[in-house]
């Protein structure tokens, strides 16, 4: 079973998530924090992370370029959610090495479509 780590620092969107993520057949651990998201996907090793801009302490963009500097962490699919859908935070999330862009309110469909394809892509390149 896929691990999605979702991580966003508004408790009705975690569990809204956490909710989709686990009937779209995903293993699901949540983070409202920065910090909290780097020790798990440290420990959880997800296949996929949807991961919030506008975190307390660390923020998203922190997470990412974190993340992005460490070998072992190079290829793992990441999902940028934001309230914000200002071109100028989609250019550098992807310029940090997101792999998608999601604003908020969502498509659940549409965000389950892009997390399955992306975890499916990261399979058939391992």
């Amino acid at each position: 079973m896929a691990k999605v780590l979702v991580v966003d620092d508004e408790p009705n969107i975690v569990l809204s998530l956490e909710f989709l993520m686990q009937q779209a057949g995903f293993e699901v651990k949540t983070a409202e924090e920065g910090e909290t998201a780097l020790e798990l996907v440290a420990s959880f090793q997800p296949d996929l992370l949807l991961l919030d801009i506008s975190l307390p302490g660390i923020s998203g963009f922190e997470v990412l370029e974190t993340l992005r500097e460490q070998d072992k962490f190079k290829r793992l699919p990441i999902i940028m959610l934001t309230a914000h859908g200002r071109e100028v935070e989609k250019e550098k999330g992807l310029a940090l090495g997101a792999d998608d862009y999601v604003t908020k309110p969502f498509s659940t469909r549409q965000l389950v479509d892009k997390v399955t394809a992306l975890i499916q892509e990261k399979d058939n390149n391992n």
